[in-house]
């Protein structure tokens, strides 16, 4: 099937660092809305001009408060604030700390301790627990709320957003214009990305104003979009993908933003704010995709569309595009002007890509880290390869250092979106960059001739078996989530009882929405499960078969950025 390009747009401009980010953005966009986003269920907006100025008021603010060049920490939801306190830090040469909110309480002081937080800019969500925080965290200077809920704060310790923005209101009055004038090392540490754990097991990724300008530029080349685009933001801003790929590359390009308020509601403000673009993380696309099939079998039209599908695949190879009159109906869900998704984070089924390129909407597979900024490599647009995350992008190069005899090795990256290191753990930064340089991923996968980056494994899940070969777990689960009985699944192995024999286990939750598993018992479901596992097998070469079925009745436990946290999973 040949595919059609149907992604436009200007040249993006490219930043020098990330204070000519929101300058320009200002300059070239001024009122035009950056964001949307909710209030106390009112929707409310956030201009270009806006966010330079609050920075600004912002950074003032810091100078004050002698928190220039110091570490702060930032929690909570997506919110304008949220990107602004970003900015407002790392543009006054300081640290942001960005922490999942999802991390215990009794945990947080380790991470404040751990990354040399000074303060803490938080929102509405940490409201009913910044108290028990506030006690348990003495070396926090001062404590910062976004969405304050009206109740007393704990301590003098605390101000309002707004508070802290008048403060910088009053220094600029004053003549005091000096944040404004910060020369900025681009080589310094400005962001402390924690990896997923406790402060025990967690390891801080130092960014540079360097990396993180590197991979936005990057990020705004590798995609046709620009002023004209419309997103939805799903995804924790924590996260570098979101952050960079998303807040900052976005604000480069003029985009408008909807600011997603839950989970429960992504597909319903994605229908209502109509985006023509979206960032996302598989599992998104993933129930994007079960909802479209689940709704079309509901209507009985299950054999009429994969009829369609056939028809389009055959015009499209003749260069004729009708999709949006055979699937208008169906991409109406989504708001009808979905033209195009960027999904990285995890391996996605190529099957669903092309479900989703037949009905108009291309899904643009990419692969990034976060030591990386995080983008490494990306599909572009009328470039797209099944199964491969693209080529890589502007500024970084990636080779493959190949096991001996093996088709597949260890993915090496080196380029200025490439980390300064782990914070205060020079051991584990030495294991990870070769002698010359290269950073050791610890994901495999091969490259072809064309420099198509195809990712098997990581190396940490890799099951080793008694006679040596080599299983990747994510390669039997993207076969199993083929099935739409399965709605997740963890392949590992475990070694048998008095031996040395590794049992390759498929641990599977059931979709109960599929029409096979509808009113069955649970042992009715268990042996329809393990059957397609085994029907799976057949498909497998022998070495790579799951010999053993486990059924789970719960969803897997998952992070913030609905990735399955395989470390619980026994």
């Amino acid at each position: 099937m040949r595919m059609v390009n149907n992604l436009k747009a200007k040249p993006p401009k490219h930043i020098t660092d990330l204070r000519d980010l929101p300058r320009g953005c200002a300059e070239i966009f001024g009122d035009k809305t950056l964001y949307h986003y909710f209030d106390n269920r009112e929707i409310k907006t956030c201009s270009f001009n806006e966010l330079w100025t609050n920075m600004n008021r912002l950074g003032q603010a810091l100078a004050k408060l002698d928190l220039l060049g110091r570490h702060v920490a930032v929690m909570g939801e997506v919110h304008p604030a949220y990107t602004t306190t970003y900015l407002a830090v790392v543009n006054g040469n300081g640290v942001i700390v960005p922490l999942d909110k999802d991390i215990a309480v009794d945990e947080l002081d380790g991470f404040f301790s751990f990354t040399d937080a000074e303060a803490l800019f938080y929102t509405g969500c940490m409201n009913k627990h910044i108290a028990e925080i506030a006690k348990r965290s003495p070396g926090i200077r001062y404590f910062v709320a976004i969405n304050p809920d009206g109740e007393p704060f704990p301590d003098e310790r605390f101000f309002t957003y707004e508070d802290v923005l008048k403060m910088g209101d009053e220094e600029l009055a004053a003549g005091n214009d000096s944040y404004q004038h910060i020369e900025l090392d681009m080589e310094k540490m400005c962001a402390i990305i924690c990896t997923s754990g406790t402060t025990g097991t967690s390891k801080g990724v130092m960014l540079s104003q360097r990396n993180l300008t590197a991979a936005t530029n990057s990020s705004c080349l590798s995609m046709s979009y620009d002023d004209e685009n419309t997103f939805v933001s799903v995804l924790p801003a924590h996260h570098t993908y979101e952050m960079t790929c998303g807040h900052l590359a976005l604000m480069n390009i003029g985009a408008s933003v909807l600011i997603n308020d839950s989970l429960k509601h992504v597909l319903k403000n994605i229908s209502e704010f109509k985006p023509n673009a979206l960032a996302m993380v598989p599992l998104f696309v993933e129930t994007m995709h079960k909802k479209i099939w689940a709704e079309i079998r509901k209507q009985g039209m299950e054999k009429k569309v994969r009829a369609a599908m056939k028809v389009n695949a055959g015009l499209l190879d003749v260069g004729i595009d009708i999709r949006e009159k055979l699937f208008g109906r169906i991409t109406a869900a989504f708001g009808g002007n979905l033209k195009s998704i960027v999904c990285g984070g995890a391996p996605i089924n190529p099957e669903i890509i092309k479900d989703f390129y037949h009905f108009g909407i291309t899904v643009l597979e990419g692969y990034g880290i976060t030591e990386c900024s995080p983008l490494v490599a990306v599909n572009r647009p009328g470039k797209v390869k099944f199964r491969s995350v693209g080529t890589p992008v502007l500024n970084c190069e990636v080779m493959i250092d190949y096991d001996p005899g093996q088709e597949t090795g260890e993915i090496l990256v080196k380029g200025e979106n490439v980390m300064l290191g782990y914070y205060k753990n020079p051991e584990a930064t030495a294991a990870v960059f070769t002698e010359d340089g290269w950073f050791r991923t610890g994901d495999i996968g091969y490259m072809d001739k064309k420099g198509y980056i195809y990712i098997t494994g990581r190396k940490k899940n890799v099951i080793i078996l008694s006679n040596g070969k080599n299983v990747f777990p994510e390669e039997l689960e993207e076969h199993l989530g083929k099935n739409p009985e399965i709605l997740e699944s963890v392949v590992l192995g475990r070694q048998k009882e008095d031996s040395d024999e590794i049992v390759i286990t498929a641990i599977v939750v059931p979709n109960r929405d599929a029409e096979a598993l509808r009113e069955k018992t649970d042992e009715e479901i268990e042996t329809i499960l393990t059957a397609i596992v085994t029907a799976t097998n057949k498909k497998l070469p022998s070495f790579k078969h799951m010999t053993a079925t486990e059924v789970r009745f719960t969803e897997f436990e998952k992070t913030s950025s609905r990735k399955i946290k395989r470390f619980k999973v026994k």
